[in-house]
């Protein structure tokens, strides 16, 4: 199977966008294929718990419902570590998930890496 990295900007204030790159790795994950996702600029507030248990998208669906999805089927998150620290974002709001902090050379290393790269 592919290796798709799905590299998304949107965040709570475009719903549908946000959810829709969530749905496409939902989607990628339910084919069997390895997702990757990285979280830029406002996307890195839907890892939040109360945007991942608010947000729906226009024909998208929930966003819970897909990151739920997402992990079960061993997608990984990356969150760019500058982007959640001029939003007040910190470590301790991705504890206990499967994302971690990066730089923008991770995203650089994740787009070299991957077979396919999408951006929501």
């Amino acid at each position: 199977m592919a290796r798709l990295l799905i590299h998304i900007t949107r965040g709570p204030e475009d719903p549908t966008r946000a959810a829709l790159g969530f749905l496409v790795a939902k989607a990628a994950v339910e084919d069997g294929h390895e997702v990757s996702l990285f979280l830029a600029a406002d996307a890195v507030q839907l890892l939040r718990e109360p945007v991942l248990d608010n947000l729906r998208g226009l024909g998208t669906g929930s966003l819970r419902d897909s990151y739920d999805a997402i992990v079960a089927g061993g997608g990984r998150f990356y969150v760019s570590g500058m982007s959640s620290q001029t939003r007040g974002i910190g470590a301790d709001e991705l504890e206990g998930k499967p994302a971690e902090l990066a730089l923008p050379n991770v995203l650089v290393r994740l787009a070299v890496e991957h077979d396919t790269v999408l951006t929501y």
